[in-house]
């Protein structure tokens, strides 16, 4: 109860789900429009990567955050060029992409620091209280006292829900993925909106990951996904393919990872390896109930080919 009473636990949730937050977007944009990208796992690390060592090379941090979501996008072109057009398996593609994604941030990383045994520092993202909200109890300090990046994926997902449900264009996306045959009907080319709607999707992915390395920590290291990418994959199919529940299972997530944190130093004599099970474990739960209601988007894995049925 002390632990769930702790304003910096749940200060902590909203810093722990914006990677999720900004990764469940990408992936849940890229199924809206019937591609699943399993290269998010590789895409966050190479954006953690070009995002830090933009600002190691003295560029500011809004500038980390656009280059990585430059490159994510690239790497977004290159798996919409093989999954959509070629139409090659979108499976093997994916973890194609993750291989060499991220196995060129570590490449590109020691082409950069060939020498250094520790990982060099940057100044990251400080909290910024906003004023008179942050002053809210308790409240106030959870939600308002944030870095720019978790205000900006708190926001993403309200011009994401948005542009779904309220625009032609989030009709012709959401269509798509659904049948792409009646969006060609309607005059609008499938194969250029499945492109541009992945390289969208797959610069939040490259966002997520430079949270990481420009908020979250300060330094760059390959393994520091950690997984995230995956987790983000699971997280759409528990929001059932929409932006708001993607917030609430990012946070949920969050909030079981930053819980489990606590416990390790309030608990004792229970193995650590324990305690990094347990969001993993609910989630999965979690992922178990929702799954239930989860209705796929129609044409999701499968390759449009025009004039074919």
């Amino acid at each position: 109860m002390d632990i769930l009473a702790s304003v910096g636990m749940w200060e902590a949730m909203f810093r722990i789900a914006t990677p999720f937050i900004l990764g469940t977007l990408g992936v849940l944009l890229c199924e809206r429009v019937g591609v699943l990208n399993l290269g998010i796992e590789g895409i966050m690390t190479f954006g953690a990567m070009i995002g830090w060592l933009t600002v190691y090379s003295g560029g500011d941090l809004w500038a980390g955050l656009a280059a990585a979501a430059f490159f994510g996008a690239m790497f977004g072109l290159l798996h919409a060029l093989m999954t959509v057009p070629l139409g090659l398996s979108q499976h093997v593609t994916g973890l194609g992409i993750t291989l060499f994604a991220s196995s060129f941030s570590y490449y590109v990383f020691r082409l950069a620091i060939p020498t250094s045994t520790s990982p060099p520092t940057i100044e990251p993202f400080r909290p910024v209280a906003i004023p008179g909200l942050s002053e809210i109890p308790f409240f106030g300090p959870v939600v308002f006292n944030q870095t720019a990046p978790t205000y900006l994926a708190i926001v993403l997902v309200v011009v994401i829900a948005w542009v779904l449900y309220r625009t032609p264009l989030g009709l012709a996306i959401r269509m798509t993925g659904e049948n792409p045959h009646a969006v060609d009907a309607q005059g609008i080319d499938p194969i250029l909106l499945r492109i541009g709607t992945i390289m969208a999707g797959s610069a939040l992915m490259g966002l997520g990951g430079a949270f990481l390395t420009l908020a979250a920590f300060n330094s760059f290291f390959p393994t520091m996904v950690q997984g995230r990418g995956w987790i983000c994959i699971a997280l759409v199919v528990f929001a059932l393919w929409r932006p708001g529940r993607a917030l609430l299972g990012a946070l949920l997530f969050a909030f079981f990872d930053a819980f489990q944190l606590r416990l390790q130093t309030a608990v004792d004599g229970v193995p650590y390896q324990i305690f990094l099970m347990l969001p993993y474990i609910l989630s999965i739960l979690a992922l178990v109930l929702m799954a239930r209601k989860a209705r796929v988007p129609q044409a999701l894995m499968q390759p449009y080919r025009r004039g074919e049925r």
